[in-house]
């Protein structure tokens, strides 16, 4: 189902739940990824560059670090308040556990990024968006 936004409705929360739902920021028809954490270069309905430059989804990269160093925080606190563990076994538990979460993360964080960013284009009325 497509989601249609009035013109003086905010963008933030369409795009956002759009890009959740890993489909163009910008029409909402076409796919974000072409396989796992692999983003097409466009969107193949409205024509929207996803990666308009080079380093584009750096951003994503500092976004899968920030939510990777807490999530891990999590894990060693809650290893550490509720289990009676040795280091080594902490760490062997631990450490799957948050490199699990980072595959797993990481194309939910390049699709934000690409949100993101187009959000901020669609704020400043960059007139080659159309938020349909």
């Amino acid at each position: 189902m497509v989601e249609h936004v009035s013109p003086g409705a905010s963008a933030l929360p369409a795009v956002f739940r759009r890009v959740l739902r890993r489909r163009c920021p910008q029409c909402e028809r076409g796919p974000l990824f072409r396989s796992y954490a692999r983003l097409h270069p466009s969107c193949s309905e409205c024509g929207l560059v996803y990666r308009r430059e080079q380093g584009a989804q750096t951003g994503s990269m500092y976004l899968t670090a920030a939510v990777n160093q807490v999530f891990a925080a999590l894990v060693i606190g809650c290893i550490w308040i509720f289990f009676d563990w040795s280091v080594v076994r902490s760490l062997v538990v631990g450490v799957p556990l948050v490199a699990l979460f980072s595959v797993l993360f990481l194309p939910l964080s390049m699709a934000l990024w690409v949100g993101v960013e187009y959000a901020t284009d669609v704020g400043n009325r960059e007139d080659w968006t159309q938020l349909r």
